[in-house]
């Protein structure tokens, strides 16, 4: 190393391993006599001032820096982690002065940026961030490849938290005593879960893991795929040669990638091989092209060799000396047994000592155990083959730490955890953060709206309904919208946007998994595309007027967008001619053999433009990433909401045409002879059901006295389902569990499964009728902030003592009576710990639309009425707005931001032990039954609320949730039957 800066600043943070020191002490005391140490922090502070991208000595603090914002546990600070107050304390104790602190902070900002949800059963801290900065050749490697591909410092940093946070989870890998956890990752739909157990490989290995077996997919597509991104941004080209001359073309025989436009250049280079480095190698027993084979003589491949042969492997002496083995497999029974075959013939002594780690890709497929378990013990049925195979790797290799990786989580949680040799995730549940750029659920649906403005609306931006009123076919539209699509790309590469996100182009189609009506639909779309005459005068005038009405009004204002079509032309007709390169615009993905994916035009790594119309079903929609999917037709339905969220493969990363991108889906599909179902709002349920188990989790990974709240075994019951026929996950990988209780202190919590029969609902109506007696006649008016500007409301007020309120909530009737039970349990369990409400302030706002509509219902005063619908079979969708959620949160005074909101008549309001109910009289129809006496009768209303407890309602420390679950071994599967607000 010639960097002289460099080189002291890496001895004096290499010796900083329990913290923050003084900087320029330790650099001198680390000096020699022939080089004195240069502590001038100008120099630093010049140099840092100056560095461009890609300077390692940035990069050195920028590491150092994070890892100290990030830390969990830091006994040299008391200041929480992501905080300014935390990176003072580092500044103060390694003595920077004020004008270094300047330049650092505008290199590194403080890392804060929310980090990933962790449920486990025990804190462990064997992996530190001294411990892996020791040994961290893979990681740092890996790091900076990621850096030159143009990742941010932000991004970077999170997933260098992220991955931190799973392999601190696993076990040590040096420990005397074997054990084997099992964890479970959730990240998002096409989120960049590789990213995260990539990294996650690079520094298991770094710490010791010396066997990993990726599990990668159900085909060689996929896991092609997954080796390929393993090779190309882990094992690196030395680990790929192994020692091959690259200027010798006869040692390059057999060699992979030589056919790779991305080989060498985007291959990460360790500058040598690792051995000769002061490192280890990694020898790769699976290739691009090649499955795991039989070993057979060459059983040696997987034998390690000790260098103090009187100790075991994991001995660090050995450990740290041997080389790591790395595979990705496919999940299929025929190449699982030759591994467990091979295994075997090793024997249990070394097995016994090999650190192993098993990364299981898209986890709740194939993997999970479908089989019910009460059948096991009658001799009728055993472990589905794939699972069972799992399990043997797992018994023979006591060392194995297992990790899932899944978007869809909730077949996994299902798992029996009284199964010992299951992979039921026991140690730890991760949920990754949102990843920044990522296009998700909340890009398509505007989940909190309540009025139909367009302005900001996430639906009229991206979603076009199949079923507009008009029933004409959309598909000629979608086809249209892909090919305007692509000359925008093409437009914006032309006008200074890189260009490097447009290489892929893409559309899908899915409408059924039937092969037979892909073919139909392929032909169907092939004489679309012959009709639409885009080389004619009239397919211009049409797209022409597609740009105007829809792409122009949506166009993101960072991004060159045409004026006219005129300027477009030209790109229109390159677009054309790209996606009908081969004399045909669409691609079928389907079959069963790995013949059928056998398409160099699907190949998205080796293909260097993929412009197509891909059709398909069930193999597009789990683990194939779609690159540069833009516009996507979506017609077909299904019953699991996880395997509807795996179809929503236009979920992801659209860097440079985020605002280009479509959504065409059903929003009246037929389900049977007389009943329909909206496929939007299906996605829209399971969004919510998403977020809500995030949301959950979040909360209830806060540990309590040192504990953690929920284990990964209680993890079951906060799964919700929003849709009364789309169910969390296949009825064969769930078992039955009940939320008995969930405190919500400071929370809105909003009821939705009212009930749909007029005796039910009158019965409502009469529980509520005292209430509306106890409201203020003169309304007041009430504002959510301070600001002139800021939304206010009218509303009719009074007061209700808490334990009125409970007989009110205790006699109501409910669609779905276990959506609220769990928060009623909390509020009739308040006071056993010596928390407690004194009392409700009861607001029922009043409509501010134009077309507002007030009557009495059973003798009252005048009710302001609200229209809602029900979105999902008996539930409906949101029901408060926000305006009234927020004065509520700020009366029951949720936190401390909300305690003074300026508002004098709001704060006149709020108590610390005072609650809010919000009122909502809701009517489905349009215009409402109103006689002409202004009353509407009682069946005609649902009298809909949404509350807020607050903190007096909760003990200190007291746990916010109790459990109520049935093992498998004592009773059969079931359903959890769970609401929309989360329980």
């Amino acid at each position: 190393m010639t960097d002289h800066l460099l080189r002291l600043h890496g001895d004096v943070l290499a010796a900083m391993r329990r913290g923050p020191r003084n900087f320029a002490k330790l650099a001198f005391a680390l000096a020699d006599d022939e080089e004195p140490a240069d502590t001038d922090q100008g120099d630093f502070r010049d140099r840092v001032t100056a560095a461009g991208a890609g300077d390692e000595l940035t990069a050195l603090w920028h590491r150092t820096l994070t890892g100290w914002d990030l830390a969990e546990q830091a006994d040299w600070s008391t200041a929480p982690p992501r905080t300014d107050e935390r990176r003072a304390d580092a500044y103060d104790r390694l003595g920077f002065d004020t004008a270094l602190r300047k330049v650092l902070d505008h290199a590194v900002p403080v890392f804060k940026e929310p980090g990933p949800t962790i449920i486990s059963t025990t804190p462990t801290w064997w992996y530190s961030r001294d411990t892996a900065a020791v040994r961290s050749f893979y990681w740092s490697a890996y790091e900076q490849l990621l850096r030159r591909k143009g990742w941010s410092d932000a991004a970077v940093a999170g997933l260098d938290e992220a991955s931190h946070a799973v392999v601190e989870r696993l076990a040590d890998p040096t420990r005397p005593d074997a054990y084997g956890a099992r964890g479970l990752v959730v990240g998002y739909v096409q989120s960049g879960k590789t990213a995260n157990f990539t990294g996650v490989t690079a520094k298991a290995i770094d710490a010791g893991y010396r066997l990993v077996i990726v599990l990668g997919g159900t085909l060689n597509l996929l896991r092609g795929q997954t080796q390929r991104r393993l090779d190309m941004e882990l094992i690196g080209q030395e680990n790929i040669l192994r020692g091959a001359d690259p200027a010798d073309t006869d040692s390059l025989v057999g060699v992979d990638y030589l056919d790779d436009e991305d080989w060498p250049g985007k291959f990460v280079s360790h500058g040598g091989r690792p051995s000769t480095l002061g490192s280890f190698d990694i020898e790769r027993l699976t290739t691009r092209d090649n499955d795991y084979q039989s070993l057979e003589t060459g059983i040696r491949a997987l034998e390690f060799d000790k260098q103090v042969r009187t100790q075991p492997l994991n001995a660090p002496d050995n450990l740290h000396r041997a080389a790591a083995r790395v595979m990705v497999v496919k999940k299929n029974k025929s190449v699982l047994s030759k591994l467990i075959k091979d295994l075997k013939k090793i024997g249990g002594p070394l097995l016994s000592e090999i650190p192993t780690l098993i990364i299981d890709d898209e986890s709740d497929q194939a993997s999970v155990n479908t089989t019910n378990p009460d059948k096991w013990e009658e001799g009728k049925a055993t472990r589905t083959a794939i699972n069972g195979q799992i399990s043997q790797l797992l018994g023979l290799l006591p060392r194995a730490q297992y990790v899932g990786y899944t978007a869809t989580p909730f077949a996994n949680v299902f798992v029996d955890p009284g199964d010992g040799d299951d992979i039921f995730p026991r140690d730890f549940l991760i949920s990754l953060p949102r990843p920044t750029g990522y296009m998700g659920v909340q890009d398509f649906h505007d989940l909190d709206r309540t009025d139909e403005a367009s302005v900001g609306s996430a639906e009229r931006a991206h979603v076009r309904s199949m079923d507009d009123g008009t029933h004409r076919d959309r598909l000629p539209e979608a086809l249209d919208a892909f090919v305007l699509a692509g000359a925008l790309k093409l437009y914006r590469a032309a006008n200074g946007v890189d260009d490097s996100p447009f290489r892929h182009h893409t559309m899908l189609v899915h409408e059924s998994v039937g092969v037979k009506q892909h073919a139909l639909l392929a032909k169907r779309i092939r004489v679309l595309w012959d009709e639409a005459a885009y080389t004619s005068q009239e397919g211009h005038d049409r797209l022409a007027a597609l740009l105007a009405a829809d792409f122009q009004r949506f166009a993101d204002d960072g991004m060159p967008t045409p004026a006219t079509y005129a300027d477009l032309k030209p790109h229109v007709s390159r677009a054309r001619q790209l996606i009908n390169s081969g004399g045909t615009p669409v691609l079928v993905v389907n079959g069963d053999t790995e013949r059928d994916y056998d398409q160099p035009d699907l190949d998205f790594d080796r293909t260097p433009n993929v412009w197509k119309i891909l059709v398909g079903g069930t193999k597009l929609s789990r683990g194939f990433t779609v690159e540069g999917l833009t516009v996507t037709y979506y017609r077909r339905r299904t019953q699991q909401a996880d395997t509807l969220m795996q179809m929503g493969r236009w979920f992801g990363f659209r860097p440079g045409y985020r605002d280009l991108v479509r959504l065409y889906i059903g929003r009246a599909e037929p389900a049977g002879r007389t009943r329909t179902v909206d496929l939007y709002e299906a996605f829209e349920a399971i969004c919510r059901d998403e977020e809500t188990f995030r949301a959950q989790l979040t909360r209830y990974a806060t540990l309590v006295d040192g504990k953690p709240q929920v284990t990964p075994s209680q993890i079951p019951p906060l799964v919700s389902q929003h849709l009364s026929w789309l169910k969390p996950s296949a009825r064969n990988k769930m078992f039955n569990a009940e939320l008995v209780e969930i405190r919500s202190p400071g929370e809105w919590v909003e009821p939705t499964a009212y009930p749909t029969a007029p005796a039910d609902l009158r019965h409502n109506a009469e529980v509520w009728r005292p209430v509306l007696d106890l409201l203020g006649a003169d309304p007041i008016t009430l504002r959510r902030d301070a600001s002139a500007g800021g939304d206010s409301f009218e509303a009719q007020v009074g007061t209700l003592d808490h334990e009125e309120l409970l007989k009110v909530l205790c006699d109501l009737r409910w669609s779905v009576p276990s959506q609220f039970s769990p928060h009623l349990e909390s509020l009739l369990s308040t006071g056993e710990g010596g928390e407690g409400i004194d009392d409700w302030l009861v607001v029922l706002p009043r409509q501010t639309s134009s077309r507002r509509v007030e009557a009495s219902v059973l003798g009252s005063a005048p009710l302001s009425l609200a229209h809602r619908s029900r979105r999902r079979g008996d539930l409906f969708g949101a029901i408060g707005e926000p305006k009234h959620r927020e004065a509520a949160l700020r009366i029951a005074r949720a936190s401390d931001a909300a305690i003074r909101s300026g508002d004098e008549t709001l704060e006149s309001l709020a108590g610390d032990r005072r609650g809010v109910v919000v009122l909502y009289p809701v009517v489905e129809e349009k215009p409402p039954a109103v006689s002409p006496a202004g009353a509407i009768a009682p069946e005609h209303l649902v009298m809909a609320f949404g509350l807020v407890a607050p903190g007096s309602s909760n003990a200190p420390k007291r746990n916010l949730v109790r459990f109520r679950t049935i093992d498998s071994t004592r009773g059969d599967f079931a359903i959890i039957e769970r609401g929309a607000d989360g329980s």
